[in-house]
């Protein structure tokens, strides 16, 4: 089951999508990975929406990808008295330690470091931004504020500190028991919530220790900062525009997506964009012209996935939900400027062995339209390497190891094919032919070029290309 598009859909599990027919019908649908949002699912949920994935990879013989979302350090006011407060511009209001129920002067806010870390002048957005404040003094115990924006406070609200650097790490003692979890079921992607610093994924990955891949989301104006080196200790991007919206203006939102995705092609390493893309489809059957411009956008920019959150997991069409933004997907990339402005937003090779080979690989495959780039990948790096050069032909990764399989599964433009390891180079390159005839990339007499390491089995060592002629067996002609 081959995809006619490049870009990968992501799409989020929850009430209108936990059965195993429904996630056949969402991966039939055009959905390549699914994601599991760990704020709104218990671990023995978990455990049944991946054993119902991997029923259903079993069943259509593809490898799937799973990406578990950490919910991250959420920070929430305490309770009113009255449930709600009616409060106007200009007066005082304070957050502080008192554990008392709020009044329209105060509230008591449950997070100490919050109290300590909040400077004079720093913001304080309650409820998405729909209240906003400005510290006007704080000594550790409470915070003075003036209101800003907004007229409504209540019970258990959500704050987000825009201008504040907390001094605590991204995981909560939720999101180790959840982490923890996780990793015993073998999920392949990890989501890591509300990222300031490089520093906030070293614990996720000393727990991780390799068995799943660590995914940053950028939501944060302190995160944007620091991007590049965030990037570095990476291993894959996420734009989350929601919170990201709420904590940086609106209007500099889609232009922060477009230095997240081209700094992540850069380096090689995938990304995501998600949050409202076809936010309309949760109770409408089709979506607005503004959503289906916003999807081809992220398409156009060359994101390896682009993620549907509620319109798959609780909304009335998922079904058709991923079957619209597929669809959106195939027809930007057949549109005339796609390759265009694909190519434009290409960047040079970095100087390894990896990235030349990769890159004279693409140039060959354009040059003499071969049919296919197949990649033999026992880690994933080559397969990375290849999706880094965004090649106008179908890249197909080979790979003994099933978890690599799954993990390249979010990759741009690439087909993931299970198969056990060539024994020498011939058998190689046979091997190569035979899957790209098999799953219908290329026909008897057609072209395709293989890429791999030699010595065989040596992680990281990408030194070989090879044309071969895809025989009348299958197998190479070459």
């Amino acid at each position: 089951m081959r995809r006619s598009r490049k870009v990968k859909i992501l799409a989020t599990l929850g009430p209108a999508s936990s059965d195993e027919g429904m996630i056949r019908k969402l991966f039939e649908a055009g959905a390549d990975v699914f994601r599991i949002n760990m704020s709104h699912t218990d671990h023995d949920m978990m455990r049944t929406l991946v054993a119902r994935i991997r029923k259903v990879e079993d069943d259509l013989g593809r490898p799937i990808g799973i990406l578990a979302d950490l919910q991250g350090p959420k920070l929430r006011v305490g309770k009113f008295a009255n449930g709600e407060e009616i409060l106007v511009a200009g007066q005082k209001f304070s957050l502080d330690d008192n554990e008392e129920p709020g009044t329209n002067s105060r509230v008591h806010l449950p997070h100490p470091e919050i109290l300590q870390s909040v400077k004079p002048g720093d913001r304080l957005l309650i409820d998405d931004g729909r209240l906003q404040l400005r510290a006007d003094a704080s000594n550790g115990k409470s915070i003075d504020c003036t209101v800003i924006s907004g007229t409504k406070i209540s019970n258990r609200k959500g704050v987000s500190l825009p201008d504040t650097d907390l001094p605590v790490g991204a995981l909560t003692p939720k999101d180790r028991a959840d982490l923890d979890a996780v990793l015993e079921t073998g999920v392949d992607w990890v989501a890591l919530s509300f990222i300031q610093r490089p520093e906030d994924l070293a614990e996720a990955r000393k727990i991780a220790r390799g068995r799943a891949a660590l995914m940053s989301k950028i939501e944060k104006p302190q995160a944007v900062t620091r991007l590049a080196e965030i990037i570095e200790l990476s291993d894959a991007l996420m734009v989350a525009r929601g919170d990201l919206g709420v904590e940086m203006p609106l209007e500099a939102v889609p232009g922060i997506q477009k230095q997240i995705t081209r700094a992540a092609r850069r380096a090689g390493k995938p990304v995501v964009v998600a949050t409202q893309m076809l936010e309309s489809m949760i109770s409408a059957p089709v979506p607005t012209r503004a959503e289906v411009s916003d999807v081809a956008t992220a398409v156009f920019e060359g994101a390896d996935a682009i993620m549907l959150s509620a319109e798959s997991a609780a909304g009335d069409y998922p079904v058709e939900a991923v079957a619209t933004m597929d669809r959106i997907a195939q027809q930007v990339e057949r549109d005339p400027t796609y390759a265009g402005i694909i190519n434009a937003q290409r960047s040079e090779p970095e100087a390894t062995g990896a990235d030349a080979i990769s890159l004279a690989a693409r140039q060959i495959a354009e040059t003499l339209k071969l049919q296919a780039i197949v990649t033999y990948t026992a880690s994933g790096t080559t397969g990375l390497r290849a999706a880094r050069e965004r090649p106008h032909v179908p890249i197909v990764a080979l790979s003994p190891v099933l978890e690599t399989a799954r993990r390249l599964s979010l990759l741009w433009g690439t087909h993931c094919v299970v198969t056990p390891d060539a024994t020498d180079l011939d058998d190689m390159v046979n091997r190569a032919c035979q899957i790209a005839f098999q799953e219908e990339f290329g026909k008897v007499g057609d072209r395709i070029i293989v890429t791999a390491g030699v010595p065989l089995r040596t992680p990281g060592s990408t030194n070989m290309l090879r044309i071969a002629y895809i025989g009348s067996d299958g197998l190479s002609g070459s």
